[in-house]
């Protein structure tokens, strides 16, 4: 069993990888470059370091337990998707799976909160339903060729089962509000991208 001094190191040192990360992916973004993976991976352990350890400054805790203080723990497909974004040969992610996730969403958390007869949420508790329900997912991954799914969806499983956060809820390690905000943005994005090109191509091959 794990212990809570360990839980709270593990949690911090998740959440200082998982800051490191998010930094290069807002630095790539706002300067337009692609940073090399060796480069990033050592900007992952030098951001990381510097956000777990206080290295003097005049703070009580590290910069990631403010961070996590006002997160909270992040599920951990959420976790395992941003950090495999920093790979060479990263997956793309299928639109179906960003729609699944908000509508599980859409259907979850206004249950969760009471809004209903009974409550999903309760489910991650140890449901055999749910668990084979994820199981279900975690094959239409690999039926849509997202193999890296299946081995994010499969590692959620596996840490809930050992009880690697401090929840005992399968829920947490699968979804969080991270990762809806994410599907959101992320098919507006693709629409307003292919919108874009709609009209560039029309632009271009519009007759005169």
């Amino acid at each position: 069993m794990i212990t809570s001094q360990y839980l709270q190191s593990i949690a911090l040192v998740e959440m200082a990888i998982t800051c490191a990360v998010v930094l290069i992916y807002l630095c790539q973004k706002v300067f337009s470059i692609d940073i090399p993976f060796v480069v990033r991976l050592i900007m992952v352990l030098i951001l990381g370091n510097v956000l777990f350890w206080p290295l003097g400054m005049s703070l009580e805790l590290p910069l990631v337990a403010y961070v996590r203080g006002v997160t909270g723990e992040l599920s951990i497909v959420t976790m395992l998707l941003l950090w495999t974004s920093v790979l060479p040969s990263a997956q793309k992610i299928p639109i179906g799976l960003k729609f699944s996730v908000i509508l599980i969403a859409l259907m979850f958390y206004p249950l969760a909160l009471g809004f209903g007869m009974f409550d999903p949420y309760a489910w991650g508790y140890g449901s055999i339903a749910f668990l084979g329900s994820v199981i279900i997912f975690a094959i239409c991954c690999s039926l849509a060729g997202w193999t890296k799914g299946v081995w994010i969806l499969s590692l959620a499983v596996i840490a809930w089962s050992a009880q690697w956060h401090e929840s005992a809820n399968l829920w947490d390690y699968l979804m969080d509000p991270f990762l809806v905000v994410w599907a959101i943005t992320s098919i507006i994005q693709s629409i307003y991208k292919r919108r874009q090109e709609k009209a560039q191509s029309g632009y271009l091959f519009r007759a005169g």
